[in-house]
């Protein structure tokens, strides 16, 4: 068994030295690694969260509808915060637009969410208004469990996005390490 084992160590030593963890990126074979939204982001979906428990639990379906639906803004600003990107300026002053607007050229693949809470802002204003009626006990039931699903969805993709390693700031615009090339200057000391 021992013998097993220096052989596979021998193995690995002849074929050259472990990649460094400190020395240059390319080195090291790209590995997919998990890398979480920006803090902003991850703000707002803990938000928005706390906000789809809090109509979990709330008696009038008008409260419960309209603060499901800003559960539901704040998820859309979740993306918005980790993948936007600002508009070119223009001279004159663009109109200003919703949430549900703008997420589709962001995140296009969220384009018919955004359509089903674009379609109940109406409703929300008029359950934030406090107009009887503005919303029944069905309506906040079934804008609760979009809700939550549409969180859930938002969170894999932003906390559970994989990305590529960046390049190390430490390499030289060719890729190699720099310290290497002083090393080569060195004299040996051996």
């Amino acid at each position: 068994m021992a013998s097993y084992h220096a052989a596979a160590a021998h193995r690995r030593r002849a074929t050259g030295p472990a990649p460094s963890l400190t020395g240059p990126a390319s080195d090291v074979h790209p590995v997919l690694r998990r890398a979480t939204a920006p803090p902003a982001a991850l703000d707002l979906l803990a938000q928005a969260r706390a906000g789809l428990d809090e109509a979990a639990v709330l008696e009038t379906p008008n409260e419960r509808y309209a603060t499901a639906h800003l559960a539901a803004l704040r998820t859309a600003a979740a993306v918005l915060a980790a993948r936007g990107r600002p508009e070119p300026t223009s001279r004159r002053r663009a109109r200003i637009r919703s949430a549900w607007e703008v997420l589709p050229e962001i995140a296009p693949e969220l384009t018919e969410w955004s359509a089903l809470f674009a379609s109940g802002a109406r409703r929300r204003a008029r359950a934030e208004a406090g107009i009887q009626g503005a919303a029944s006990r069905r309506d906040a039931d079934d804008l609760i469990r979009d809700v939550a699903m549409f969180l859930r969805l938002v969170e894999r993709m932003l906390v559970l996005q994989p990305v590529l390693p960046q390049p190390r700031p430490d390499t030289d615009a060719d890729g190699t390490d720099g310290s290497r090339h002083a090393r080569e200057d060195m004299p040996d000391a051996g």
